[in-house]
This record gives C-alpha cells, structure tokens and sequence, in this order.
C-alpha cells in the first residue's frame, strides 16, 4: 500500500533509528520520549516499523494519542511492531528506505548503527543533489555530531541541509519551526 501525505493533512515526520536498542536503555527511552513528543506536537510519525527506536517511537507517539506509521520490506518481514497503526509493506529493504523518506514532511535521525547512517546519507545526500525539496532534516544529540562536521568539511555545498538538536524539546521546536517557515514560502 502505498502512501501519499500531499493526501492527507496529516504532517508525517520520519524517523530512523536503532532496531537495537533495548527497552530498558537509553536510546529506547529517547526514541519513546519523541515519539510522544511528536505526536502531541500533532504530527504523525513514520519509521522502519520493526523492533528497537523504531518500536519505541511508534509506542510513544501511540501512548501520546497519536499515529504510527511503519514501512517494513518483504524480504525482512512483513510484521510490524505492535505500536505500528499502518504498516506499508514494500518488496525490499531500498524501496523501504526511499518510502520512508518519501512519506516524510522532515526527518530526525536518533543515534544508531549503519543502517541508521544510510538513512541519514541519502535523505541529506537526496536534499543536497535536488532530488526532492529541502525538509527539516534534525540529528538528535551528539552522536552524529562528528560525522557531520567531517562531511560539513568535506563539502561546502552540504553545510546547514542538517539540523542538530540536543534534546527532544529542541528537536520537535525545530521541525515546527522549519516547516512552518516552508510554508510561508
């Protein structure tokens, strides 16, 4: 099934994260923190739809009265976490990741592994090419910190197309404050 959010009024933020981190530890926390912060921001949220920060942002925004959307590939498994609303199945992990970021009106990439920094990669790298229109694109705390500043360095072009935020509060206010401005233009 596939999504359109130009269909719905719904704002649909992205969110990439671990499928590691355990419920007890302190990326599951984080991730469970802005998915409720998000949905009583009155945005929708989308991601990966399987276990870890995925699974604890869709249980956030969930508990916080809001709506889960997880994207989940075929060739992995069609099952979503239990906190998912909607589930958008694709065939393979790529078209995954580009639905995920299609559906998004913005994007907060939390702290995670590879899979974490490729989503990251190609939603900036897709901004930085032109590819799609810029959107609020938000790193949450400092564990990305490092390889932005070194890309920032490398490429001139791909400086401020990444937001970092240090708490959730900032992370939200960012994203409402950037689309809000996208708006207006």
């Amino acid at each position: 099934m596939e999504i359109d959010p130009r269909n719905s009024k719904a704002t649909i933020i992205s969110v990439f994260g671990s499928s590691h981190a355990a419920e007890e530890g302190d990326a599951y926390v984080l991730a469970r923190e802005l998915g409720g912060e998000l949905a009583r921001a009155g945005f929708v949220v989308a991601s990966g739809g399987y276990g870890g920060a995925m699974e604890a942002v869709s249980r956030g925004a969930a508990e916080a009265g809001g709506r889960a959307i997880g994207v989940v590939a075929a060739a992995i498994s069609t099952k979503s976490n239990p906190w998912v609303h909607e589930a958008v199945v694709v065939p393979r992990w790529e078209d995954r990741l580009l639905q995920l970021i299609s559906l998004g009106d913005g994007y907060v990439a939390l702290p995670g592994g590879t899979g974490t920094l490729v989503e990251l990669a190609v939603a900036w790298e897709m901004m930085h090419q032109r590819v799609m229109p810029p959107r609020p694109l938000v790193t949450l705390g400092d564990f990305w910190r490092p390889v932005i500043a070194q890309i920032e360095a490398a490429d001139i072009n791909s400086r401020g197309l990444v937001r970092m935020a240090g708490s959730v509060s900032a992370a939200v206010n960012e994203l409402r404050a950037s689309l809000s401005q996208s708006r207006r233009n």
